[in-house]
């Protein structure tokens, strides 16, 4: 099997794809690229193959410092390809409070999913995107996070000044660009030196190698290893990490060295991250992403156990990397098409939440799934163009006020199985699992919770 962009990945393309039928249609156009902007007047819609436009320099923005937090948060959210900054003022507002009530870490890509080409052509940048969008980070209380991913066309094989973003994200940089991308990437730290940490690349985008059925760790590893250099070379105090392989399963078999009843995990992808363990230059925290479903069988042996995956492998990383920081950039839960309620989504989301502290997780990122109307927007933080908070914003802000990292995670008792718990020394969380009613004794106090319910309780006279 040749992996994908992923099961997760067909629900969160980068450049959503609008087709049309021109009057004159002298060119078959394969899409029109949605892209964001904060300002309603900006153009906002580019063709598949954009023409760069020379744009006014502009000094690098100022940006207010993260705050100073007695623990690393742990939670964040990643800026897709319609954010906060895309919402009518008081919309953004909203989410703005909402992001910044409990600062957590947010991440935005510097091409792409929001953002604009930073380098249409060779030493001409093009940071207006980018600023905007660590601008609206910083105003939210942000501990920002910055991922280097992708890269402009005349690094791929492509004409400078132009760009095409039907293929962007699915293209590597040739190798005798990598070191212009490092020379972006540090061009990138020094226009925001407020941002300390750095994930290098975007699910091994570009570096499957179907010839030999397997990913391309040597050439991913030596492009890691120059950006990571550019970027130390910066600031020494940068955080850099790698390799963000998507790490997939299937329910049915396959030789691998990691496997439960939730699945086997495909070898090639724990070859690739031993490869780049065993040859990177340095590295802060180890990045991977992944779903809890299998490509076989969906949630597997039911949407909750599958969960068990993302500790599994979580382990598996801590022991193979003699115990350099994890992160989840990606995590995913649901099959598609699965019809789950909005409770039965965040319920489900905070089960993998529990297993992530439960197992020592660095960071989580959440793939924030906004979309550009109004309507159904499944498991959004707010709803868009109307505001108010849906209930994973409130999931989120949580577990990071009341699980950050430093804070000792507490396995808490319960007498039914189909309540989860955990908790820490003065809050807990519970989960109702089951489309039932559910009554237990939680940590020595009776409990009864709705179907799919989230519930925090203090503990300890808290």
């Amino acid at each position: 099997m040749i992996p994908t962009d992923g099961r997760h990945a067909r629900r969160r393309s980068p450049w959503p794809l609008a087709l049309g039928a021109g009057i004159l249609a002298v060119v078959l156009v394969a899409g029109i690229m949605v892209y964001a902007s904060a300002r309603t007047k900006d153009r906002t819609v580019f063709k598949g193959d954009e023409v760069a436009t020379t744009v006014p320099n502009e000094p690098a923005p100022w940006l207010e410092p993260p705050p100073a937090l007695a623990n690393w948060p742990r939670w964040g959210v990643t800026h897709t390809q319609y954010s906060a900054d895309n919402e009518p003022r008081r919309v953004a507002e909203q989410a703005r409070g909402m992001l910044g009530r409990v600062p957590m870490l947010q991440n935005q890509h510097i091409m792409g999913w929001g953002v604009g080409n930073p380098e249409p052509s060779p030493g001409q940048f093009n940071f207006r995107d980018l600023n905007r969008r660590l601008r609206f980070m910083a105003s939210s209380r942000a501990v920002p996070v910055i991922t280097l991913c992708c890269a402009p066309d005349w690094m791929k094989g492509g004409q400078a000044g132009r760009t095409d973003w039907s293929k962007n994200h699915t293209v590597a940089p040739k190798p005798e660009h990598f070191d212009d991308y490092a020379r972006l990437a540090a061009r990138v730290a020094r226009q925001y030196p407020t941002v300390k940490h750095y994930l290098v690349w975007n699910e091994f985008k570009g570096f499957w190698d179907p010839s030999r059925n397997r990913w391309d760790a040597e050439s991913y590893t030596e492009l890691y290893n120059k950006v990571y250099t550019a970027l130390k070379k910066v600031d020494g105090k940068i955080q850099v990490g790698g390799p963000y392989m998507p790490i997939e399963s299937n329910a049915r078999g396959g030789r691998s060295e990691l496997s439960g009843p939730w699945g086997t995990v495909d070898q090639r992808a724990l070859d690739a991250i031993e490869y780049w363990l065993q040859h990177k230059r340095g590295a802060d925290f180890v990045v991977v992403d992944g779903a809890s479903m299998t490509n076989d069988r969906g949630n597997v042996p039911d949407d909750f156990a599958a969960q068990g995956k993302f500790g599994a492998i979580t382990t598996w990383l801590r022991q193979k990397s003699h115990d350099l920081p994890v992160w989840w950039a990606e995590w995913y839960v649901e099959p598609e098409n699965s019809g789950w309620s909005e409770r039965k989504r965040t319920a489900v989301q905070a089960a993998a939440l529990m297993e992530f502290a439960r197992s020592g997780v660095t960071t989580a990122l959440y793939w924030n799934p906004q979309q550009q109307g109004e309507g159904e927007c499944a498991g959004c933080l707010w709803a868009p163009k109307v505001g108010g908070e849906m209930p994973m914003a409130g999931l989120l802000s949580g577990f990071t006020k009341w699980f950050p990292v430093g804070v000792r995670v507490e396995q808490v008792a319960t007498s039914n199985p189909r309540i989860k718990a955990l908790g820490q020394e003065r809050q807990m969380v519970m989960v109702n699992t089951s489309d039932r009613p559910v009554s237990a004794k939680v940590d020595g106090r009776p409990v009864t919770l709705r179907p799919y319910e989230i519930k925090w309780a203090g503990r300890g006279g808290a």
